[in-house]
Formats: C-alpha cells, structure tokens, sequence
C-alpha cells in the first residue's frame, strides 16, 4: 500500500474546495465554456504574475510550444536547437512545424542545455533556440540570449515546468522573445484537465497566437491565417485564477521539501539538485542522481513510496523519433542523466516526516 505518493491532487483540491467550486460554478452559470471573461482575466493575472505584457491562454503546454514556433516565423527548411532531455512535446511541437530539432548536451548539474555547445550547432538554418528550464531550473539565459542576438535567432523557453521560477531576478515568462507554459494538473500550476499558455512582451507575436489558437480569425469568420482550435476551456480559465493565488505559497513549500531532502541525503551516496544563487528553483521535480536508480526505486516502492523516471531515454532514442538520425552516444550527458535520474515525492502536501521516511528509506536500500 502507497504511504507516500508521488503527487496528491486530491489533498490540494481539498484545501482550496470552496473556492474552486464557486469559480466553477460562475462559468457554468455564465455559460462561456470556450475562452469568455474568466480566460481572459487569467491572461491578465498570468501576464503579470510573469512580468509579461502578454499572455495568450491555450489548450496544452504542446500548443503553446507549437504556436510559439508559427508566431517566431519558423517553418520548413529551418533549424532549432534545443535539448535532448525533454519530455517528448519539446521536439514533436519542432517538427510539428516542419523543421529539423538540433539537439546540444546539456550541463551535467543543472540538466538545462549547455551554452557553450551551442555555436557550434548553428548553420544557416538555424531560426531559434529552444532552452528547457527542467525540473523548474532556468536554463543560464543570458549566454543563450547573447549568443541569439549575436546570430539574429529568436529565443522560445519551455517553460512548461518553471511556473514561478527566476532568473537573476526576473521572472521566468518575460526573459526570452517567447515562453511556453503547460498546465498540466501535476504542473505546479496545474489545471483540472489540460491547458497552456504563451507569455510574450511582443505585441505582433501575442496577436499572431491569439489568431493561430481560433482558427486564424481576426474576428469572427474572418480567418487571415491557416489557424489551430488550440482555445482554453473557461472551466479552466477559472480553476487557474483561483490556483494562481496559491502558487507562491506552494512554491515555498516545495523549496522547503527540497531544502530538508538536501541537508537528509548530504551523506548518502547520491548527486541532490543544482540549485544555483542566480536562480530561483521552483522544485516542479527534485530529481536525485544514483548509480543502482532502479535497485533504490524498486526498494522505495516496495516499502510504499512512489517515484518516478524524468526521463528515461533522451528523445532521439525513442522509437518516433529515430528518423532524425541521432544515435547513442551522439550527447553523452543526456544519456548518462537519463540512465541515472530518480524523481522523489516533491508536492507541497508533503510533510517534513515524510521527507525523512524517504531519505531514510533511500539511506537503507542503498546500505549508506
């Protein structure tokens, strides 16, 4: 029997009850169920929350990363460059628009894309760079920024597990040309189905993603582009706004989960998260390195806690995705981490007594 699971949404949903279901109950009243007054205002708070001037609200974190792409002018022929340690959205809303992903490793500690590799990927092609701010680290914008502006790319962030997050003091949502987001309901700012959004300070960008999400209109029927239905629910829009007062909250509490299991493993034989002074990590996973991953991971099961794999093979290991023409050993860090990665129980119902069941739990199996 679970003693301790890997997410409870149930607990959170519970703990914020009256006020989702009167925010529910105020869409179903109104009857706007696609887009309406409670998305709109979403886009508003959300934008802000990120330092943004725009936020444009879809219907997954992948729509946002495929209109994102169509709104920075990317199309067939071009290039991006990105990380091959990513869910698998990051490269699918790639080719999605008919481009080819150009993968760079990644820094070993932090598991975002390694600036100093990226150069030496860039052709003529190449239109973007696509950085992921994994496990809610910012990836080190500003070399990544440098490196665009010096060769006239557009910077787009999946941002999809880095609600909150900040990178030398500014906001993860206003740093490059575009950022993604998912709200995903395990996201740390989760929906209760699917959803995503797009934050940008480009107004030309924010417009071209408002029309791309509802079928390329300008106004109704009038459609001036090849568009998406890519439009958020208003039940969505609502749970969000209430979720979204919460965040900061949550966030510390991850922080404070990250923090005990940091002092707890400090003499166990794993590798804890980078949590670099230029950042501020928002913990959507704390990920542990362990040689023997899959000994401690069936140990923890066995004894009641869940974990789980982010992620097990880099992307173009996978089946879809061998067509690129990637093999192992192509990015040797990516494949190392994805051999050895271990996400533990991070969410911010967690208890402190929690987080010491599990380092010593990890302490037991691994025989430290």
């Amino acid at each position: 029997m679970t003693k301790v699971p890997f997410v409870d949404l149930k607990a959170q949903y519970q703990s914020i009850k009256p006020e989702i279901d009167e925010a529910v109950g105020r869409v179903l009243e109104s009857g706007q169920f696609v887009l309406g007054e409670e998305v709109a205002a979403f886009e508003e708070e959300f934008a802000s929350y990120c330092g943004a001037k725009h936020c444009v609200a879809l219907n997954s974190g992948t729509s946002a990363l495929h209109l994102g792409l169509l709104a920075a002018g990317i199309g067939a022929g071009d290039e991006v460059i990105t990380v091959p340690n990513t869910f698998v959205a990051t490269v699918a809303a790639i080719c999605y628009t008919g481009v080819h992903p150009v993968f760079v490793d990644i820094d070993p500690g932090t598991y975002n894309m390694e600036p100093n590799k990226i150069e030496s990927a860039i052709t003529k092609n190449t239109k973007a760079i696509l950085p992921v701010h994994l496990y809610g680290h910012p990836a080190d914008m500003d070399p990544i920024l440098e490196i665009a502006q010096r060769h006239g790319l557009r910077v787009i962030e999946d941002a999809a597990q880095a609600h909150g997050a900040e990178y030398n003091g500014r906001p993860i949502g206003s740093v490059g040309d575009i950022a993604c987001f998912s709200f995903y309901p395990t996201k740390n700012l989760g929906a209760y189905g699917e959803g995503g959004a797009v934050t940008t300070n480009n107004t030309d960008d924010a417009q071209r993603i408002r029309m791309l999400r509802d079928w390329g209109q300008d106004r109704k029927h009038h459609h001036e582009l090849l568009g998406y239905n890519y439009r958020m629910d208003g039940i969505q829009g609502a749970v969000l706004r209430v979720k979204l007062r919460y965040l900061d909250e949550w966030t510390e509490a991850r922080r404070r989960h990250a923090a005990r299991y940091n002092d707890l493993l400090a003499n166990i034989d794993v590798q804890t998260p980078t949590d670099n002074e230029s950042v501020k990590h928002v913990y959507h996973l704390y990920v542990i390195r362990v040689r023997e991953r899959d000994v401690l991971q069936t140990g923890l099961r066995k004894n009641g806690i869940q974990t789980a794999i982010h992620y097990p093979a880099p992307v173009y290991l996978q089946p879809a995705y061998l067509h690129l023409g990637f093999k192992v050993g192509d990015f040797p860090d990516a494949e190392r981490a994805a051999a050895e990665v271990l996400s533990l129980p991070i969410c911010p119902e967690l208890s402190p007594t929690d987080v010491s069941e599990i380092c010593v739990t990890i302490a037991r199996v691994l025989g430290d």
